[in-house]
């Protein structure tokens, strides 16, 4: 059995957090698909924007969208849900296979909409309609403004990929808005063992952020905690996982047919040269949850993984945070920190690509 099967077979279901025209032409993700386990992938600006500017894959279609007069930002729509069809057409034999809990492949709301209600669950919802695949998420960011999208989006019918989520209090909201939108959808007459969600949990960012403070502490015990936090953190939220998913709303939502809202841990690529390159992968290797990883991280895991060598402090994870928290360092600050970075981020990377392809569409005019 190879590593990545032994992962699956814990329950963990492994996507690949990558997608573009030369991966789709070249049978990339199929060959990812028959060798590596991957079942499902995820997109953000930042891939978008690395896909499309750097390869020449997507020339000729700038071309004709130039010569038709499409602006850069009808033009990025275009290209992204283009990709993200025909990945979602390669994916749909294990969609169908697997009920529709895998197959899947996720496209972000514009993220200048972080923080606009009403725009985002209509951009969601149009998003949805224009890739046309039942298999699709659409991602909405955990931001308090757009909580009550993903309740909107889901009564809606349509299947959700909450990202951005750091901090274990907001991965509490997550759930609670998305079984919100489970009992609106039901009320609303829907179908909701259709509706289908995972919620995006960030893990390496955080002991990116908190190392480098336990490190200017300098003392044995703020050493000692270096690479724990973020497992810590993670563990947190999927104990809050399990007592979501085991109460009396949860009961009656299972029984008309609903699929839990699976946690995904996101951002498991190890930053730290120090902790061994599988570490999150294999310290989150819980069932069932979706684990999204870049191309690195996926081949590291299938050539050495072994889940669940890594146990962390799935005992003592209160602990290691209430020890951090007596350093001085504050988590909610940290996590709240890099909610409002990651949003910039996206932001940037979506706005860097809008103007690239601006210019493409002029330089393609001239000639």
């Amino acid at each position: 059995m190879s590593k990545t099967e032994a992962l699956a077979k814990r329950g963990v279901s492994i996507w690949l957090d990558d997608l573009s025209r030369e991966r789709l032409n070249t049978g990339s993700l199929e060959e990812l698909i028959k060798t590596s386990n991957v079942v499902g992938i995820t997109t953000n600006p930042s891939i978008f924007h690395k896909a499309i500017s750097a390869a020449g894959s997507y020339d000729s279609q700038i071309r004709e969208l130039a010569r038709v007069g499409v602006q850069a930002e009808e033009a990025v729509k275009a290209m992204t849900t283009d990709d993200v069809r025909a990945a979602l057409d390669i994916f749909r034999p294990i969609f169908d296979a697997t009920d529709g809990v895998d197959g899947r492949v996720s496209i972000e709301v514009d993220p200048r909409l972080a923080h606009d209600l009403e725009t985002t669950v209509t951009q969601a919802i149009e998003l949805a309609h224009l890739v046309d695949r039942p298999n699709v998420m659409i991602k909405i960011p955990a931001t308090r403004q757009c909580l009550p999208a993903i309740t909107e989006v889901l009564a809606a019918g349509i299947s959700v990929n909450v990202t951005l989520i750091f901090s274990v209090e907001r991965y509490a909201a997550v759930a609670m808005a998305f079984k919100k939108g489970l009992e609106e959808a039901l009320k609303a007459g829907r179908d909701i063992s259709q509706i289908h969600s995972v919620a995006s949990f960030f893990v390496s960012r955080v002991d990116s952020s908190v190392d480098p403070q336990l490190e200017a502490i300098g003392s044995d015990e703020a050493l000692a905690l270096r690479g724990r936090t973020a497992v810590a953190n993670s563990q947190l939220a999927w104990k809050v996982f399990e007592e979501s998913f085991s109460d009396e709303t949860w009961r009656k939502l299972a029984a008309a047919g609903a699929h839990k809202q699976r946690p995904l841990w996101a951002s498991t690529s190890v930053k730290n040269p120090e902790l061994p390159d599988t570490f999150y992968v294999d310290s989150l290797a819980y069932a069932p949850s979706v684990n999204t990883m870049p191309e690195a991280t996926l081949k590291a895991v299938a050539d050495h993984s072994d889940a669940g060598l890594y146990p962390g402090a799935s005992n003592d994870a209160a602990e290691v945070i209430s020890q951090i928290e007596g350093l001085g360092i504050s988590l909610d600050q940290v996590t709240d920190k890099l909610e409002t970075d990651g949003v910039a981020q996206f932001v940037t990377a979506w706005q860097d690509l809008l103007d690239d392809v601006e210019m493409r569409l002029k330089k393609s005019l001239k000639k």
